[in-house]
């Protein structure tokens, strides 16, 4: 420990033996308990490490258990502590994660004890053999946002012991290997943001203790495998952002959390039970091509459901949705969906957010969307609403984006929205909205966006937001008189459009 503290150039940690004799008391070194007399944990994190001439001397410690020397600028590790550590059979853990170490991955020989190594966030690059190969304590690999090329590597650990590989963020090309089951203890696979195609072999539900599959942001093809449903233990599975295509098979594991398959090219309905296991949480299906009607079981612990970008139709299963009472977004959008926007979607007490727009849902704004006092964005332009804005929108006390344009509302403006002091955009362009513009409109004081295009509104224009930035936008109305001169104070406004109106006099 004196050698090392020695070669150890940072003033952002203080190994000094002679303020403080005993190494177990300095900052980022732990001992062994009771006796604390052997150091079994270094800690070097974050300390703006640039020289890997220090390493070598780590490897003098042989008690040592854990090395974490994260978040620095190492460019390499050396070869002297690949050869010396590597005869410390009691190293469990090294993390050289968050540093700038380039080439190729280099040759762990020894290191017999090493469960958990974590090279995340780095540069190497280069395909991967067998430099791995000889670690035969290997639990968890992280090799994730290198430049990695090459096949996904398979030899990793001759006891095949490995639980958790993370391989995301790389540049890995070809198939998913099939010798990859043949790690029966892998609880965790991240293979995502790479370039694997083909499709994903069936035996891969032979993985039956895998809690987590994420194969996101690639370019998979083919079928998702039926044999998931044999993986019981599994909690999360996203495949999200490939070429997916067929239809999602009956008989997801019972006890999913978390299902991503958004971005594909999926068909077919949803089967019936898919959104009902009792852990359920997040579901996202959108941007794929399935039609059919909402399954009507949905689990009590919906967090998030979006299913978005179909071609669903039917009615929405309002009944179902309405007894959810985690449920913070719902996202149907531009889908098929028919009927009313019922009274019951009030009772989604957590709503952040409702986006139900580009479908063909009828009917007015019911009141009792005022009562979802979390709401934060509405999103319902594009469909067939009519009647009246409901002044009971102005009880959404958070929404912050309200957007209900290109439907059939008439009336007039609920001077009382005046009061949705966080609303940022508000869209009400393309209905037949009349009368005046509220006068209080300009207290409005977080607005950067107003769209009250292709209305019948009337009238003068009142003193506007001073906030607004994006846009203000009175086009094809009926408004009338001067243009007012109170419109120059909008001095960070991007787009003014007040095209096809009735306006008279001289432009200020």
């Amino acid at each position: 420990m004196i050698n090392l503290s020695k070669s150890l150039n940072v003033t952002s940690i203080s190994w000094d033996i002679n303020k403080e004799p005993n190494p177990c008391l300095w900052e980022g070194v732990s001992c062994k308990p009771p006796s604390n007399s052997y150091v079994i944990q270094i800690s070097l994190s974050g300390v703006s490490l640039s020289s890997s001439d220090f390493l070598p001397l780590v490897c003098q410690i042989e008690s040592l258990q854990i090395l974490d020397v994260s978040d620095n600028h190492l460019s390499e590790i050396p070869s002297g502590f690949l050869l010396d550590c590597g005869k410390l059979d009691g190293l469990k853990l090294l993390n050289f994660s968050y540093n700038n170490l380039e080439d190729s991955l280099p040759v762990f020989v020894g290191f017999a004890g090493l469960e958990v190594l974590d090279l995340t966030h780095n540069r190497l690059s280069g395909a991967i053999d067998l430099e791995l190969d000889g670690l035969v304590g290997l639990k968890s690999l992280n090799l994730s946002l290198n430049n990695f090329t090459g096949s996904v590597p398979t030899r990793l650990g001759k006891s095949k012991v490995l639980k958790e590989l993370q391989l995301s963020m790389n540049m890995f090309h070809g198939i998913i290997p099939v010798d990859i089951v043949g790690y029966r203890n892998l609880t965790l696979i991240d293979f995502s943001g790479n370039n694997i195609s083909g499709s994903v072999p069936d035996r891969i539900g032979e993985l039956s203790k895998l809690e987590v599959l994420i194969l996101s942001s690639n370019s998979l093809s083919g079928e998702i495998p039926r044999s998931l449903r044999n993986m019981t233990s599994l909690t999360r599975f996203a495949a999200n952002s490939n070429n997916f295509n067929g239809p999602i098979p009956a008989g997801i594991p019972k006890h999913l959390r978390n299902l991503d398959l958004s971005y594909n090219s999926l068909s077919g309905s949803i089967p019936s039970e898919l959104l009902s296991p009792l852990n359920l949480q997040i579901v996202d299906l959108s941007n794929n091509r399935l039609n059919g009607s909402i399954p009507t079981a949905l689990s009590p612990r919906l967090v998030k459901l979006r299913l978005g970008s179909n071609s669903l139709d039917y009615v929405i299963p309002t009944a179902a949705i309405s007894t959810l009472q985690h449920l913070t977004y719902l996202e149907l959008e531009n889908n098929t969906l028919t009927g009313l926007i019922s009274p019951e979607l009030g009772y989604c007490q957590s709503l952040a957010l409702l986006n139900l727009a580009q479908n063909q849902l009828s009917g007015s704004l019911p009141v009792e969307l005022g009562k979802l006092s979390d709401l934060q964005v509405l999103k319902l332009q594009f469909n067939k609403l009519a009647g009246e804005i409901p002044i009971q929108i102005a009880q959404m006390s958070k929404l912050s984006t309200l957007n209900i344009s290109w439907n059939s509302l008439n009336g007039s403006i609920p001077p009382s929205v005046a009061s949705l002091k966080n609303l940022i955009n508000m869209n009400l362009q393309g209905n037949n909205l009349s009368g005046s513009t509220p006068e209080n409109i300009g207290s409005m004081t977080s607005l950067m966006e107003l769209q009250l295009g292709e209305n019948q509104l009337s009238g003068r224009i009142p003193s506007m937001p001073i906030t607004l930035q994006i846009a203000l936008n009175l086009s094809s109305n009926l408004f009338e008189g001067h243009i007012p001169v109170t419109l120059a104070m909008l001095t960070g406004l991007e787009i003014l459009d007040l095209s096809n109106n009735k306006f008279s006099g001289e432009i200020p």
